[in-house]
């Protein structure tokens, strides 16, 4: 598989101890593999790397990793540090530069964000630089995480229009049940849901230093494949094989194409601050004929939020249809409800006269 621009991303469980500090090692010898195929097979290279939060445990004194956020934001903000310096030393050995990209979901649902993030990966490859990608642990909340660095590779892998994603694991692929069960065997291919049906892939975590399971890598594959990129799902041993196009590993084929850039962020990596209340017609006209939420086709809202925010659309049955960015605040539309915009430009004003959700900041979800 011919691939120049690659996401590589590498788990907690593949760079630390068992203790859970970083293990110099296994940083470097993933380090040695970056490096020669960014060098010997002239490959654009983006780690998205875990291990922040793995990495500030022992010097907190913590023997495990915490599950109220304020720690594990005190955890990221000592390990990222930390994480940095390790990679920076490592591949400073082969003379390649390093650059730190910390990314909240916020960053690039949002049009302006996803547009300098985009700038930011694309000029530190340019420069000869290798983006490493993280969560922002330290001041993501709950509303804007994306929850694993899995779903966040294959966002990133979308982002920069990659040609391969990588997903680096402690487990050499996908099993059909568990991998340490006799009877069990390895997942060559994947090229769409109908070869997971019956496939047991677990729980979404292991409860270690990690938050990510084969689940959420089976998630993160259907993501990326979908976008039209390809996914390559192995163990950090076969690093240099799944680089080279060796066989090795799960290969997820892709199933769809690129979709508009910001819209799967817009579905993947956003939570929504409220909802709006569609009736039948503006349901046919955002999910069928892909048209702007206009105020006359809204029944109701739920929640707080602010113009710009993510907001699902819900069908009568209250199902989640679509999601978009709102125009208005919550406190805004309950008077501009079932009306046209004609109307409520004669009565409000000319700045009235626009869409509750333009149709190019929403997209419809197939759930």
């Amino acid at each position: 598989m011919e691939a120049r621009r690659v996401v590589v991303k590498v788990g907690s469980s593949s760079l630390t101890t068992a203790a859970g500090g970083l293990d110099a090692d296994r940083v470097d010898a993933l380090v040695d593999v970056l490096a020669k195929a960014r060098d010997g097979q002239a490959k654009e290279i983006v780690l998205v790397s875990s291990g922040a939060i793995a990495a500030g445990l022992a010097p907190l004194g913590l023997d495990r990793r915490p599950k109220d956020l304020a720690r594990q934001q005190a955890a990221a903000s000592v390990g990222q540090g930390l994480l940095l310096a390790r990679y920076t030393s490592s591949f400073a050995r082969y003379g390649v530069r390093v650059g730190q990209v910390l990314l909240t979901s916020d960053d690039v649902s949002r049009r302006s964000h996803y547009r300098n993030a985009y700038r930011t990966l694309d000029k530190l490859l340019a420069m000869g630089a290798l983006p490493i990608v993280n969560e922002n642990d330290t001041v993501a909340t709950d509303e804007i995480r994306f929850g694993d660095n899995d779903r966040l590779a294959a966002l990133v892998a979308h982002l920069v229009r990659a040609d391969l994603l990588v997903l680096l694991s402690d487990v050499d692929g996908l099993y059909d049940g568990n991998p340490s069960s006799p009877g069990t065997s390895r997942i060559d291919e994947v090229a769409g849901p109908e070869d997971l049906r019956g496939v047991s892939v677990g729980s979404t975590g292991k409860g270690g230093v990690g938050t990510g399971g084969m689940v959420t890598k089976v998630e993160a594959a259907r993501i990326a494949a979908a976008a039209g990129i390809p996914v390559v799902l192995t163990s950090a041993t076969y690093a240099a094989d799944a680089l080279s196009g060796r066989v090795t590993g799960t290969l997820f084929h892709r199933t769809g194409r690129r979709s508009a850039d910001r819209l799967l962020w817009l579905a993947h990596a956003s939570t929504p601050r409220g909802a709006l209340l569609l009736d039948e017609g503006a349901v046919r006209a955002v999910v069928e004929r892909r048209k702007s939420l206009l105020p006359a086709g809204v029944t109701g809202l739920e929640g707080e939020f602010s113009a710009g925010d993510p907001v699902d659309l819900l069908d009568e049955n209250g199902h989640a249809v679509a999601r978009g960015l709102v125009n208005f605040d919550a406190k805004e539309l309950p008077r501009l409800l079932g009306r046209s915009t004609r109307e409520l430009a004669r009565e409000l004003g000319p700045a009235y006269e626009r869409e509750v959700v333009h149709r190019d900041d929403l997209v419809v979800l197939h759930t």
